[in-house]
């Protein structure tokens, strides 16, 4: 069983450039040690569940503690019979295409 989630995030009272706070939670989603791909408009992570959702969670209380405002986004695609999704649903596009 494996979901892969699209996610970002990024605080929207620290003007117009936020990299150092997608950095930041580029970092925690690293240091988790799940399967993640970094995209110039959000980040896929995949495993379980819980673990990818914790951390998503762990990215929103990092920058929240010094953003009085913080968006993101979060979507989902769960499939109880594969893991290991995100590079061969890329291949598989790229072959029919």
């Amino acid at each position: 069983m494996s979901v892969i989630v699209e996610f970002s995030i990024f605080p929207l009272d620290k003007g117009q450039s936020v990299g150092a706070y997608v950095a930041r939670a580029v970092k925690i989603i690293e240091q988790s040690g799940l399967p993640y791909t970094l995209g110039p408009m959000g980040t896929n992570i995949e495993g379980e569940l819980e673990e990818v959702m914790d951390a998503v969670k762990r990215c929103f209380e990092d920058i929240k503690t010094d953003c009085d405002r913080v968006y993101f986004t979060v979507k989902a695609d769960y499939r109880k019979d594969k893991e290991n999704r995100m590079a061969a649903k890329v291949e598989a596009a790229r072959d029919k295409a």
